[in-house]
């Protein structure tokens, strides 16, 4: 049995995982999530807070793997793409547990990693991702040792537009209960306005900024707040849609996941259903419990990588802040733990 334990630190959560080749894969999932007093998050602030709850994290970790970290193989570390001083934090822990106890460190791409622990918690074995997140939003599937972009963002990410909303016109949290978003509660009582917001494909590519600023200027001008909401959410979630539909018509695929913070709307898992089953895919999302960042990711692709020698010198083990998914060779695609 290999045993492999990932740290996570590329936003606002430090997440240690810890997981095997051998039933029951997971054995521990534990983390720590940054929440600001008021308005958005600064790196400074949430490397701060990782820096005091690291130690405990990965203890937990352990606890609740009922292990010593004697018994682990290896260590994998999330080294970006992602905010600077936290990935530090988690690639400084990671660091000094492979030197300090003689672990192999394994490098881990985050967003490599969000559809690696779609596939391990789906089954799906080749599947088109649609990776919307805070900080992502984008369309990818395997070509040829590496997962290819078929689509992205040109500029803010679909989860960075729906919480800026909720954040400028007052409805934050972003986050109620039930995989909806304080955007989705505010549009149950809203209509499509007349009076359309931008729909920015371009090409395979969208654009969200130019939404964010019409959304809001709806809103000064007045506009019943639940008519912007759900006309801002049909727009921005069809977009992402239309995108993935392309590249399931381009590859010829019959698989589709949805992975990634925002993975857990259920409005957004309704239209990805409608448009997979329209051509003849089977779709399924992530495990919702594994949507957002977390340390089981990092060691599930930390376990594929290690079990093909994928390994890296703890001394040169840097961060990369714009590490980018279609860098990332993958030589043990399309093996996930359990298939």
């Amino acid at each position: 049995m290999t045993v492999v334990l990932g740290i996570e630190s590329t936003a606002h959560t430090f997440g240690v995982g810890i997981v095997s080749d051998e039933p029951p894969y997971v054995l521990a999932d534990s983390r720590r999530q940054y929440v600001p007093e008021k308005g958005g998050i600064l790196p400074r602030e949430v490397a701060h807070f990782f820096s005091r709850v690291a130690g405990e994290v990965v203890s937990e970790a352990l606890r609740e793997a009922g292990l010593k970290i004697g018994d682990v193989d290896a260590i994998a570390v999330a080294l970006g793409p992602g905010m600077g001083p936290a990935l530090r934090v988690g690639a400084t822990v990671a660091r000094a547990l492979a030197l300090h106890f003689k672990k192999p460190l394994v490098p881990v791409n985050h967003a490599v990693a969000h559809i690696e622990v779609a596939r391990f918690t789906t089954g799906l074995e080749d599947p088109v991702a649609l990776y919307v997140a805070g900080g992502n939003t984008t369309v990818v599937s395997y070509e040829a040792g590496r997962y290819r972009v078929f689509g992205e963002t040109e500029d803010i990410a679909l989860g960075n537009l729906l919480d800026t909303f909720a954040r400028e016109v007052g409805i934050a949290p972003p986050y109620v209960v039930g995989g909806m978003h304080a955007v989705d509660k505010c549009a149950e009582e809203g209509e499509f306005l007349e009076e359309a917001l931008p729909y920015i494909v371009k090409g395979q590519d969208v654009s969200f900024s130019g939404l964010l600023t019409a959304a809001l200027r709806l809103h000064r001008k007045g506009y019943r707040l639940s008519d912007i909401c759900y006309t801002l959410r049909e727009i921005a979630f069809s977009m992402v849609v239309e995108v993935t539909e392309r590249c399931l018509a381009h590859t010829g695929k019959r698989q589709v996941t949805l992975t990634g913070g925002v993975a857990a709307n259920r409005v957004l898992n309704r239209k990805m259903e409608i448009m997979a089953r329209l051509h003849g895919a089977v779709y399924k999302p992530v495990d919702v419990r594994y949507s957002g960042d977390n340390g089981v990711m990092i060691a599930v692709t930390g376990l594929a990588a290690f079990k093909r020698g994928v390994t890296i010198d703890p001394r040169r083990a840097f961060i990369r802040q714009r590490w980018r998914i279609d860098e990332v060779d993958l030589p043990w695609y399309p093996w996930i733990p359990g298939r």
